[in-house]
């Protein structure tokens, strides 16, 4: 049997040339920044670069779901000082905030099986349902709101996905993922890898916690954007 750190060394990254890979929780506010810059850098560099998505699920980590309050604090936080991001704070009733993202983590997985559109669909599931979380305030946690957003995608098959989530391919997916998750390689969400295995957390964020979480607030003292730009030209040289 495996250990973990065989495992890890195993599915840390994606070793295709073009692909990065991705570490992070959909309701992770610091991941959803960071994917949100390193799309606009691929997109605007017009580079052939992917985006493979691992689950880092925060609440399986912390053994409840993910507090309201200080997902607050950080989105006030990030988005008081980066311009952009269309976040605004919950507007939808509280009854209606999500409970779990996991539902939402496995539909990402599960889009990357050929019958729901593969690694490409799945990334812009991921895209779709950040901003269905953090800018039209949608409960996540639903499988109907899911698949009316997996609808909106170009590349995703909304029958196939259902269909691989009811074969489980989604679960599995994140329940393979986790003992390497839980690995010291893996840090933080978001944690960015290429496909060498060279690391990035949470890059071009500088920030402190004043009383620590849950008792104070954060500060963002800057965001150097820089970091993705980086990453995708060595990965386009390398190629």
């Amino acid at each position: 049997m495996s250990t973990a750190g065989e495992l890890a060394a195993q599915a840390l990254a994606n070793g295709t040339p073009n692909v990065i890979t991705v570490w992070s929780d959909l309701g992770c506010p610091w991941a959803t920044l960071a994917l949100h810059t390193l799309r606009d850098r691929i997109r605007s560099s017009g580079a052939d670069v992917l985006i493979d998505h691992r689950a880092f699920p925060l609440e399986w980590f912390n053994e409840r779901p993910t507090p309201k309050p200080i997902t607050d604090a950080e989105l006030v936080a990030i988005a008081g000082l980066v311009d952009g991001l269309q976040w605004r704070t919950w507007s939808a009733p509280e009854s209606t905030f999500p409970v779990t993202t996991l539902p939402a983590l496995e539909a990402v997985q599960a889009a990357k099986h050929p019958r729901a559109g593969g690694m490409r669909a799945s990334d812009e599931l991921d895209e779709a349902l950040r901003k269905a979380f953090w800018v039209d305030h949608e409960c996540i946690s639903v499988l109907p709101i899911i698949y009316r957003v997996a609808g909106t995608c170009t590349h995703v098959d909304v029958d196939g996905l259902r269909w691989a989530m009811a074969a489980g391919h989604g679960r599995d997916a994140v329940l393979d993922q986790w003992p390497v998750a839980r690995t010291e390689q893996v840090v933080c969400s978001p944690h960015f890898f290429t496909p060498l295995g060279e690391g990035l957390k949470n890059p071009g964020a500088r920030y402190t916690w004043t009383g620590g979480p849950e008792a104070g607030f954060p500060r963002l003292e800057s965001y150097d954007r820089s970091w993705a730009g980086d990453l995708v030209d060595s990965l386009v040289q390398r190629s």
